[in-house]
């Protein structure tokens, strides 16, 4: 799925973008599924989905900086093989050098680019100017705030005057006011025509963020990455948050970002989720017991239903670090969605009522029925006579269906899930889990 417009040709466009990590055995671990994209000039695209979907893989290959499994990424019709894209990135966690000044950090990539003294010392400036940091030449980053090192950031990406300026959650490690401030100057350098720069694309978990910022809206499913749906956004800047249709596109998308089920935009053969469902596999999300349990009071406290984006500004967080508790609370068939509302099923109310011991009982009765690889555990340690097995034994299974970093986490989640259900013990100085009898 991509959005194509007529009569302007693209600066970049991704055919059948593709991400994939072959496995021993003959299978492979699929991050992106086949997927299109097209970025025009004029416009700022923003690419929203939940953590870990693969967002800022899907930039990686856009820029030519990681390499693609299939597929093809082309620079103005032409494979970025065989072109250098003009191309910046600024990334989300400041990347300066520590013993360079600020003037001397902004000059780095063109120095790098062999370009002349005075020529980088009179762009450099420029650039800082521009960018409100006028006076802190000489300053070094342990001298700057935050804000003021994102804009260093900012202007080193800037300075080579890049075609396509690429942002992967610049604003994310800021605080929300200097993360608005930062926003505003974007836009003005960006509307005020003072940069060179013919597109921008942003990576977000931010709905208002992209709401805000973008003329385009891409919002990532994943398991694996696919396109989940897009949206054109149709409102002059400055855009005001009290808009009603600035309100409505938020909720619009927010009921995107929490549709679980896939929409078909992956070609047949390329749903992984799919696949390791058949193979007795289920993605746990990367959260602790005790979090779902306080949504789940929280939903029985609005008597068993909430629409997810008024919740989530009731509790002043945002879609990534709500979604992945409802997504726990989903697979252990304690919530359901339906259109952006989370609902509490039988299960979910009586979790949200019951005391501890009772609460303990029902996670672990759901999570033998909704996932499989408890059941495995169960079985395997219930099969040994002293009903022990090393967690190793465990992680070689999840190392057949996961990337090893994530087949980790994924050890690592299961480990407190179970011990909260206390369905096993597990003791850190052996590595070994012993099965709780009941």
């Amino acid at each position: 799925m991509s959005t194509t417009t007529p009569g302007v040709e693209p600066i970049i466009a991704a055919k059948d973008l593709e991400k994939f990590y072959p496995q021993p055995d003959g299978s492979r671990i699929q991050v992106i599924a086949p997927t299109s994209i097209e970025i025009y000039p004029g416009q700022i695209i923003a690419l929203l989905g939940p953590s870990g979907c693969g967002k800022s893989t899907m930039l990686r290959m856009l820029t030519g900086l990681s390499p693609t499994s299939a597929g093809m990424v082309y620079w103005h019709g032409q494979p970025v093989r065989d072109e250098s894209p003009n191309v910046s990135i600024v990334f989300q966690s400041f990347a300066l050098f520590p013993w360079l000044t600020v003037l001397e950090n902004v000059e780095a990539p063109l120095e790098a680019r062999g370009v002349a003294v005075m020529e980088r010392h009179k762009r450099a400036l420029r650039i800082i100017d521009s960018v409100g940091l006028d006076g802190f030449e000489s300053a070094y980053p342990k001298e700057l705030s935050g804000g003021m090192k994102q804009r260093v950031g900012v202007a080193r990406a800037l300075v080579v005057e890049p075609e396509v300026l690429f942002m992967d959650e610049p604003f994310s490690a800021l605080d929300v006011l200097t993360a608005e401030t930062l926003r505003g100057e974007l836009m003005e350098l960006w509307l005020g025509k003072k940069i060179t720069t013919r597109a921008i694309f942003i990576v977000t978990h931010n709905i208002e963020e992209a709401v805000i910022l973008a003329d385009r809206i891409i919002v990532l499913g994943r398991n694996p990455a696919h396109i989940h749906a897009e949206f054109n956004v149709n409102m002059g800047h400055p855009r005001d948050h009290k808009d009603p249709r600035f309100t409505e596109l938020v909720d619009l998308i927010y009921k995107a970002l929490t549709l679980q089920e896939h929409t078909g935009h992956v070609p047949a053969g390329h749903d992984e989720t799919e696949e390791r469902r058949k193979r007795g596999i289920v993605m746990l999300p990367h959260t602790r017991p005790g979090g779902m349990a306080g949504l789940l009071e929280i939903l029985d406290d609005h008597e068993g239903r909430a629409d997810l984006h008024v919740l989530a500004d009731e509790l002043s967080l945002e879609v990534d670090a709500l979604l992945p508790t409802v997504d726990t609370a989903m697979l252990l068939g304690l919530l359901k969605l339906e259109e952006g509302d989370a609902i509490l099923t039988d299960d979910g109310k009586a979790f949200a009522q019951g005391d501890i011991q009772e609460r303990k009982a029902i996670f672990r009765k759901a999570a033998l029925a909704n996932i499989p690889l408890f059941r495995q555990m169960e079985q395997a340690l219930r099969s040994k006579s002293n009903r022990t097995l090393p967690a190793e034994f465990f992680q070689d299974l999840l190392d057949e269906h996961f990337s090893e970093d994530e087949a980790q986490r994924q050890m690592e989640t299961a480990i407190q899930w179970g011990r909260y259900a206390e369905l096993f013990d597990y003791d850190a100085a052996t590595g070994k889990l012993t099965l709780t009898e009941t």
